[in-house]
């Protein structure tokens, strides 16, 4: 059994998803559990063309995913390259289940970017669960700006594959760490970073009188 890590969002945090496959033999099939959404169900005919367009060819065997935690649902397509790597990685001996990865991807093995990615990374990285992580290329320069993470762009599924195969000259991009180019203040051992200058102000939002009030007075208590 291979084993990558992903995340999904519940509320407004993101939770690690442990993504699990076994090939085992029997009749050939493609199944996903562990409360997948609809979209999650619909990257099986992605994961499938995207492997086939990078000359990938599907054993005669039983391909079971597996989303762990089990009783909590999942959305996205951010699972698709997890999934993908996984079926191809089968036979791999490296352990890589310490490692995250995101990406959607299209019918002919590009890996894309949705809108939950960044939301999901940065919530990870806010509680320290995230280290190393695989993400699409286009992506890249906006999530290196998240720091204490090592970030790997990959623009295509070949390109991941090879990443984790090892491969000499493998075409991967490590993204370069980022200054954050704001001033900061360490409270509680805990480091927050603030602006100076505001170019919009409450005068821009009509109505919404309670919360502007609440958060004039959370500023005059700072």
């Amino acid at each position: 059994m291979k084993q990558l890590k992903c995340a999904t969002l519940e509320g407004i945090d993101a939770l690690p998803v442990t993504v699990e496959s076994t090939l085992t033999r029997g009749l050939p099939s493609f199944t996903v559990v562990g409360l997948a959404s609809s979209s999650i169900s619909e990257a099986r005919e992605r994961v499938k063309s995207a492997l086939l367009a990078n000359d990938f060819t599907f054993p005669p065997k039983r391909i079971t995913i597996n989303l762990s935690p089990s009783d909590i649902e999942k959305h996205g397509s951010q699972f698709d390259l997890a999934m993908a790597l996984l079926i191809a990685l089968d036979s791999a001996e490296e352990d890589f289940s310490e490692w995250y990865a995101f990406g959607e991807l299209g019918l002919d093995g590009s890996i894309k970017e949705n809108a939950m990615l960044y939301p999901l990374i940065l919530s990870l990285a806010n509680r320290g669960v995230l280290q190393k992580a695989v993400v699409p290329l286009e992506a890249l320069d906006k999530l290196s700006n998240i720091p204490g993470i090592t970030f790997i762009g990959a623009a295509t599924l070949r390109e991941a594959i090879a990443f984790f195969k090892a491969e000499p000259g493998a075409e991967v991009h490590p993204a370069e760490p980022k200054a954050i180019p704001f001033p900061a203040q360490t409270l509680g051992g805990v480091r927050y970073y603030y602006r100076k200058h505001y170019p919009d102000d409450f005068r821009e939002i009509r109505g919404q009188e309670v919360a502007k009030r609440a958060a004039l007075i959370s500023a005059n208590l700072i």
